[in-house]
């Protein structure tokens, strides 16, 4: 999957050659997506995001606990048939764990926070990126500030997430608002078609 590092958008960024993306996902090498100006109270619609794991034919969720998508997310999601639920004590083992997945043609995402997907940076190198693996990362931004941008967050741990990810050539999303929902989809699908990773990250918690 070559570039999707951020969601489209009515502003312009800086582009550099890439394969086209499908329509909703733009490739960004440089530049930073601008957060649409909603609620700070709103929630993500954890149905809607359940809904469109199913029809991306999601069928293992691997999951460390974290506070930005449990209740509306990893809860609901334990409770659901069509999902076998994995749960793991460190983040890197759910890399491995999708990785594996993959080579029995079953798609899996792994659920954790940004904090994580830090922790578990080797694993995502050594395994995802250098072996070409289709892990997807459903990511919850603890700390972050709804409605503002990451990368002016007060918060350190949500400033870097942007920055780190473009640094190890690992496509990303933003999940910020509803009307984002329906990029995980097409991320899901790209991922495995062109079998590299991908990090959605949700911008703010999720509603049941």
């Amino acid at each position: 999957m070559s570039g999707t590092r951020a969601v489209g958008s009515s502003r312009e960024h800086h582009m550099d050659s890439a394969p086209s993306a499908p329509d909703g996902v733009r490739v960004c090498l440089s530049g930073r997506r601008p957060v649409q100006d909603v609620n700070v109270e709103t929630k993500l619609d954890g149905s809607a995001i359940i809904s469109t794991l199913i029809k991306s034919s999601i069928e293992v969720v691997v999951a460390v606990p974290d506070i930005t998508t449990s209740a509306g997310l990893l809860w609901p999601l334990s409770r659901r048939p069509e999902f076998k639920l994995v749960r793991v004590c460190k983040e890197d083992e759910g890399i491995s764990i999708c990785s594996a997945l993959s080579y029995c043609n079953l798609r899996s995402v792994l659920l954790m926070q940004q904090t994580g997907l830090f922790d578990s940076l080797n694993a995502v190198r050594g395994i995802a990126v250098e072996y070409k693996q289709p892990v997807c990362m459903l990511v919850g931004m603890l700390g972050k500030e709804p409605g503002l941008p990451s990368h002016l967050s007060k918060k350190y741990s949500v400033r870097i997430v942007e920055p780190v990810l473009k640094a190890m050539e690992v496509d990303y999303i933003f999940i910020e608002n509803d009307a984002d929902i329906h990029l995980i989809g097409t991320a899901i699908d790209r991922a495995y078609e062109m079998s590299r990773p991908v990090v959605m990250l949700f911008g703010r918690r999720i509603a049941e």
